[in-house]
């Protein structure tokens, strides 16, 4: 932490923190000119108390990153895949995936309480695969790459939630819940122009402390290479195109934080397998939960007791997460909904970073590993991203 900082001004637990966090997490969507003005605007704390919070926080990582989400699913082919791998190369599969491929996002180490033919797949990631690249060629690659035995991808056909506001969510009751149903979301893929590229590879990187200033956008602007105006407009197209999701700061929800404090302790998979016919249903329904950060609608195949619907939950304390759980089963039975398998993964090892999705970054990584690009193209069919 840099000093004249103190450590109190980085904790989560710090009310204006807190009161920051609750909006800057996940409240933000779409495309904002001025975030951090409308944070304060929000909150009614001033914007300068506001900045100088999220550098704090950035500075001695409790925040893990500040920068504007995208809708990747609507820029990229991807999918959760789930990896088997013998328990002596698991870590070092970890790290690969972590380290060295910037197409891997989450990267988690999972088990599960109820043991089935599924717990074997211990390493689970997020792929994605720019535009025109094949998702299975990249997988193929990896796989020989950290010795797998076997893997499994489940693309999203429809996302319900994907928003994580751990600070907002504390406290919440079992089955605390929205009024009405979440909306589904497909998942297809949106192709872009050069100027739209451009603008979105300068508008999705991350923010450097130094970079968190009231003017965020003008510099990002002479990146892509644009004035302002045009920056804001593209931004503004690619809105409306939904492929952005939201400004964000992304607090380190795995690793101790200023003051040894946690934003959450507990990582759940949740897992439902529903008739076929029902699952944007019961996708609706899971989301409408307030304690889910994440809701699909994947095929996990015959492994995986043919689960349709995944949902994602944190929590502080193992058996509240498993409370949260029970409810939202309750109410899927309430709702007419039966489901005939649901399980459990919960996070052990995990580590998270952005999925690379701009087309010419694929190009650069294969030619720095000795792979033609073009070997890696998708074939007639195959689905490719974009």
């Amino acid at each position: 932490m840099t000093s004249g900082i103190s450590e109190a001004r980085a904790t989560i637990s710090d009310p204006v923190n807190a009161a920051i966090l609750a909006v800057s997490e996940d409240r933000l969507t779409g495309f904002q000119t001025d975030p951090f003005g409308e944070i304060a605007s929000r909150t009614g704390i001033p914007v300068e108390t506001v900045i100088e919070r999220i550098v704090a926080m950035l500075q001695a990582g409790t925040i893990r990153r500040v920068r504007q989400t995208l809708l990747s699913t609507s820029l990229a082919q991807g999918a959760l895949c789930a990896w088997e791998v013998a328990p002596d190369r698991l870590d070092a599969a970890f790290d690969f995936m972590f380290r060295e491929d910037p197409f891997s996002g989450h990267v988690v180490i999972r088990t599960t309480d109820a043991v089935s033919a599924a717990s074997k797949y211990r390493l689970w990631t997020t792929l994605k695969v720019p535009q025109g690249f094949s998702l299975r060629k990249h997988a193929e690659w990896l796989s020989d790459a950290v010795g797998a035995e076997r893997y499994r991808l489940m693309p999203a056909k429809m996302l319900f939630a994907l928003g994580v506001g751990h600070v907002r969510r504390r406290g919440l009751k079992p089955g605390a819940r929205a009024q009405g149903r979440a909306r589904p979301l497909e998942a297809s893929v949106v192709r872009l122009n050069d100027l739209q590229w451009r603008v979105l590879v300068a508008l999705k990187r991350e923010f450097a402390p130094a970079e968190i200033v009231r003017d965020v956008w003008s510099a990002r602007a002479r990146e892509a290479g644009v004035d302002f105006d045009t920056f804001v407009d593209v931004a503004r197209s690619l809105e409306q195109l939904r492929v952005i999701g939201r400004f964000s700061t992304f607090l380190e929800h795995v690793k101790p934080t200023a003051g040894n404090e946690r934003a959450t302790r507990y990582n759940a998979l949740f897992h439902w397998a529903v008739p076929a016919g029902r699952e944007i249903d019961t996708g609706c329904e899971v989301a409408r939960h307030y304690v889910i950060t994440h809701a699909y609608w994947r095929e996990g195949g015959p492994e995986f007791h043919d689960v349709n619907v995944m949902a994602v939950a944190h929590g502080m304390e193992k058996a509240a997460v498993l409370e949260h759980k029970a409810a939202i089963d309750e109410h899927l039975r309430e709702a007419g909904i039966e489901f005939s398998y649901t399980n459990v993964f919960w996070g052990g090892r995990s580590e998270i970073k952005p999925s690379e999705i701009a087309p010419s970054a694929y190009g650069a990584f294969c030619e720095a590993r000795g792979i033609d690009p073009e070997t890696m193209r998708a074939e007639p069919g195959e689905g490719a991203s974009g």
